[in-house]
């Protein structure tokens, strides 16, 4: 829960016109101590662009504070401290994250999960720079620049009632959003080039499993990128990363891309009926209306290829992987079937 800035060095990594955005903000922020709400889904990196801001000013600790794992009675006790003998079980006095906190950086974490109770409490820290530890009657001080980060909506929970309206306006000074990782795919290869050199030894990924990952709008962000990186490290013993070794989440959304290829493969290129056979049509027993008509193989493989470049806009290697065949195979295909895509 507690964590300076020297113990990790956060890294904004790539290059989108979204990250650009970030990393010039996090420029300006970094040399003034207004408080910043930084919002996003779960998993984009709100704590690593809290922590670029601190870096870029390095002045006092860096505190993380997670309010969504803060609960019961010693809630207050962990942000404010206590003194000996304010509790049962308080055998000693404990000095709290907010006064960890005194002329650096505090990160509330997921804020919206704290209670309207410790709500009232922060907003006078951060109002009055005053709080007193549970059990005591002394007032201590701490001055501090707070960031915080919710992946909720707080203009709607303030009306709902579940998060202070003052508290809100004092911590949403400048708010910073940030975009998930389907929104700036581009980011991707430098990602996935940044955990490797972290987590990996020496591992590439095949140009396939490159292009799977970035077709998939990976929901959990960075966060599960670099979750997928780390389990294809784990259970591979070669240098090259597969497709066949990505997560079941990601084997999972290949397959019904390769569903809704082939409906709308089917859907798309209908068998055509000549006139002789609309005619004939009307001879044929009631057994032979439900039997399909009888296509040559080569003629649907042809078809299903021309099918595949179509779909994928002449990607071939991307081709390869919806119709289930390697690479050197398509080619050997396009030159039998004479196909010039």
């Amino acid at each position: 829960m507690l964590a300076s800035a020297e113990q990790s060095t956060p890294l904004l990594v790539g290059q989108s016109p979204r990250l650009r955005h970030i990393h010039r903000m996090v420029d300006k922020l970094g040399n003034c101590r207004w408080p910043v709400l930084l919002l996003g889904e779960t998993g984009t990196g709100k704590e690593v662009v809290a922590r670029s801001i601190h870096k870029t000013n390095p002045i006092g600790p860096f505190v993380t504070i997670d309010c969504s794992s803060m609960v019961g009675p010693l809630m207050e006790s962990e942000l404010f401290g206590h003194v000996k003998g304010s509790f049962t079980g308080a055998v000693g006095s404990k000095t709290g994250l907010i006064e960890y906190a005194n002329g650096g950086t505090a990160f509330f974490d997921e804020i919206g999960e704290l209670p309207l109770d410790l709500q009232a409490k922060l907003l006078r820290v951060l109002q009055e720079k005053e709080f007193r530890p549970v059990g005591s009657l002394v007032q201590r001080r701490s001055d501090f620049r707070v960031i915080a980060a919710t992946n909720r909506d707080l203009a709607k929970e303030v009306e709902k009632g579940a998060f202070r309206r003052d508290l809100y306006y004092r911590l949403n000074v400048v708010s910073l959003r940030i975009a998930p990782l389907r929104d700036r795919k581009e980011d991707i290869p430098a990602l996935i080039a940044h955990f490797l050199a972290r987590h990996g030894r020496g591992h590439t990924l095949t140009q396939e499993t490159l292009e799977a990952m970035l077709s998939y709008d990976w929901p959990g962000n960075v966060r599960e990128l670099e979750n997928c990186i780390q389990h294809m490290v784990a259970i591979n013993s070669g240098p090259l990363l597969h497709a066949s070794e990505l997560p079941s989440c990601l084997q999972n959304h290949l397959s019904a891309k390769k569903v809704t290829f082939m409906s709308a493969a089917v859907g798309a290129h209908p068998l055509a009926k000549g006139p002789d056979q609309a005619t004939s049509h009307e001879h044929r027993s009631a057994a032979s209306l439900d039997r399909p008509p009888i296509v040559p193989l080569m003629q649907m493989e042809r078809q299903a290829i021309m099918t595949a470049l179509e779909y994928t806009k002449g990607d071939r290697a991307v081709a390869a992987n919806l119709l289930g065949i390697g690479r050197t195979t398509l080619y050997r295909k396009l030159k039998e079937y004479q196909l010039a895509v």
